[in-house]
C-alpha cells in the first residue's frame, strides 16, 4: 500500500546516524587492500601515509558536507546539493551514476565479499561451486548467497526504518568492537620487535615491490623504478593515486547519511556531527589497523598475502590457525552491516529523483511503513543483476574517477552557493573554509589527473557511464512535460 501524501518520519538520533556513517564505510576493504597499496608504494611509512592522506581527505569532505546538510536537511543528500548548487542536470548525472553502479555496484561487491568469507566456514558456499552452468549464464553458490543477502536486507528495510536502524546499530557496534579488539590483541600479543624494526628501518623509500622470476623470494626494485617510472614527481603522484584507489573505496559511502536527512532528528545538527564522528572513528581504526599489520607481518607478507587477505595473515599470527575463522566471522558481520546501511540510504536518492520527475514515478511514494519500498526493490533488482554479471568489481574500478569528480563538484558547490546565495541560513559552516575545502579539491583533482594517465581505461569508461545520463535526463524531462500536459 502506497501513500502519495506520506512523508518521512524523523526517528533516527545522533548514535543511529553515526552508526550509518561508520557502518556504511567499513566493509571488506580494510582487510584486503593494504596488500595492493604496499606493492605500489613499497614501504611501511608510505603505506600508513596513504591511509592518513585518505583519512584527511575523507574528514575534510565530511566536515564540508556538514554545511550543505544543514542548508538542505532533506532526503536525497548529494543529489540535492548538486542540483541546488548547479542545475538539475548535474544532480541527475550523479543520481544516474549512483543507481547505475556507484551504490548498486558497491552493494553487489560487498555482498559477494560476504559470501566469499562465508565459504571459509561453509565450503559449499564457494564461488567455485556452480549451481547453473550455461553458455551465457554461470551462477555460483557465492553469487546466490549474495543475492539472498541483498533481498533479505531489502525486505527488512521495507518493514520500516526502525528495523533497519536496529540492524545497523547492532552490527556496526559489533564490528567496531571486533576491529578494535583485533588491533589491540595484535599489538599486545603478536607484535615482534624484529618485524617492526625491519619494516620501519627504511620506512620512506618509495618504489614498487615485485616478486623475482622463478620463485617466491621478493626483491625491492625501488631504485630501478626511480630511474624509470618514478623519475618525476608526477610519476610519484601517479603511483600514490593508484595506491589510493583501494583506500578511497574502503573509506567511501560516508555520505550515505545525507540521503536519509528526512528521517533524522534535528538534521541541521546531527548530520554534520555524525559525519565528523563516523569518519573520525573509521579513520582511527584504519590507520591503527595498518600500524598493527606492520607490527605483526613483514612488509613482503603484507604485499603478497594470499589473495591479498592481509587481515587473515595477521590474524593467523595473532590467534593461530583459528585466525582464519575469526576474520571470516568479522568480515561477515562487517559486510552484513555495511550492506544494510547502503541499502537503507540508497533508495532515498531514487525516491527524491522520482519526486522531481526524473525517475520512475511509482518510486516516489512511501508505503504504509513510511519507507520508499519500490525504490528499495528496484535497487535490489539491479543489484542482483550486477551480482549475476560478475562484472561489478570492474565497474567499481571504472567509477573511482567519477566518484571523486562528484565529490569535487559538491565541495566546489559550497563556494558557489556562498557567492550566489549568501542570504541562505547556514546553521553550520564548513570547518576550515576556505582553506580545507580548497586543499581537498586540489588533492582530489591531482588524483583524478593522475588516474587519467595511470588508469586511462577505467577513467574513460567511468566518464562514459556518466555521459550516458545526458540523453536519459532529457528523455526524463520530456516525459515529465508530457505527464504534466496529460494531467
Amino acid at each position: 500500500m502506497t501513500n502519495s501524501n506520506a512523508s518521512f518520519k524523523p526517528t533516527l538520533g545522533l548514535l543511529d546516524a553515526t552508526m550509518i556513517v561508520a557502518g556504511s564505510m567499513i566493509g571488506s576493504g580494510i582487510f584486503i587492500v593494504s596488500a595492493d597499496i604496499s606493492r605500489n608504494v613499497g614501504s611501511a611509512g608510505w603505506l600508513v601515509f596513504v591511509w592518513l592522506l585518505t583519512g584527511f581527505m575523507t574528514l575534510t569532505a565530511a566536515l564540508s558536507y556538514g554545511e550543505l546538510s544543514a542548508m538542505f536537511p532533506k532526503a536525497g543528500g548529494q543529489y540535492v546539493y548538486l542540483k541546488e548548487a548547479y542545475n538539475p542536470l548535474v544532480g541527475f548525472l550523479y543520481g544516474w551514476s549512483f543507481f547505475a553502479v556507484i551504490q548498486t555496484g558497491t552493494i553487489a561487491a560487498v555482498g559477494v565479499a560476504f559470501s566469499k568469507f562465508a565459504a571459509y566456514l561453509f565450503p559449499s558456499l564457494s564461488e567455485k561451486v556452480l549451481l547453473v552452468d550455461l553458455p551465457y549464464l554461470h551462477v555460483s553458490s557465492a553469487q546466490l548467497v549474495s543475492i539472498i543477502m541483498v533481498v533479505l536486507l531489502t525486505y527488512i528495510n521495507t518493514r520500516g526504518v526502525k528495523e533497519g536502524k536496529l540492524i545497523q546499530t547492532t552490527f556496526t557496534l559489533a564490528k567496531l568492537l571486533a576491529l578494535f579488539g583485533l588491533i589491540i590483541f595484535g599489538l599486545l600479543l603478536a607484535a615482534k620487535a624484529d618485524i617492526w624494526n625491519g619494516n620501519w628501518a627504511d620506512a620512506w623509500s618509495f618504489g614498487k615491490l615485485e616478486k623475482t622470476e622463478g620463485g617466491d623470494d621478493l626483491v625491492f626494485v625501488g631504485e630501478a623504478l626511480k630511474k624509470t617510472s618514478y623519475e618525476s614527481w608526477f610519476a610519484i603522484v601517479g603511483a600514490i593515486a593508484a595506491a589510493m584507489v583501494g583506500s578511497v573505496f574502503s573509506s567511501d559511502a560516508w555520505n550515505n547519511v545525507t540521503f536519509i536527512a528526512g528521517e533524522i532528528k534535528r538534521p541541521e545538527r546531527n548530520i554534520g556531527l555524525s559525519l565528523f564522528l563516523g569518519t573520525l572513528i573509521v579513520t582511527i581504526i584504519y590507520v591503527s589497523a595498518n600500524i598493527m599489520y606492520t607490527a605483526v607481518l613483514p612488509l613482503n607478507e603484507i604485499a603478497f598475502a594470499e589473495n591479498d587477505r592481509v587481515a587473515v595473515a595477521a590474524s593467523k599470527n595473532i590467534f593461530g590457525n583459528a585466525g582464519t575463522d575469526v576474520i571470516a566471522i568479522m568480515i561477515m558481520i562487517s559486510t552484513f552491516g555495511c550492506n544494510n546501511g547502503l541499502i537503507l540510504a540508497g533508495a532515498r536518492v531514487y525516491y527524491t529523483m522520482a519526486k522531481d520527475g526524473l525517475f520512475f514515478r511509482q518510486v516516489g511514494f512511501l508505503n504504509g511503513n513510511g519507507v520508499p519500498d519500490k525504490a528499495l526493490w528496484i535497487q535490489c533488482i539491479w543489484t542482483c543483476i550486477l551480482c549475476l554479471s560478475g562484472k561489478y568489481g570492474d565497474l567499481l574500478d571504472y567509477v573511482v574517477f567519477v566518484v571523486l569528480i562528484f565529490y569535487i563538484l559538491t565541495i566546489l558547490g559550497i563556494f558557489r552557493l556562498r557567492r550566489q546565495r549568501p542570504e541562505m541560513p547556514r546553521p553550520y559552516k564548513a570547518f576550515g573554509y576556505p582553506v580545507l575545502p580548497a586543499i581537498y579539491i586540489l588533492l582530489a583533482t591531482a588524483m583524478c589527473v593522475a588516474l587519467l594517465f595511470t588508469k586511462p581505461k577505467f577513467s574513460s569508461f567511468g566518464l562514459v557511464i556518466v555521459l550516458i545520463g545526458i540523453p536519459l535526463y532529457y528523455l526524463a524531462v520530456a516525459n515529465k512535460k508530457v505527464a504534466k500536459g496529460e494531467s
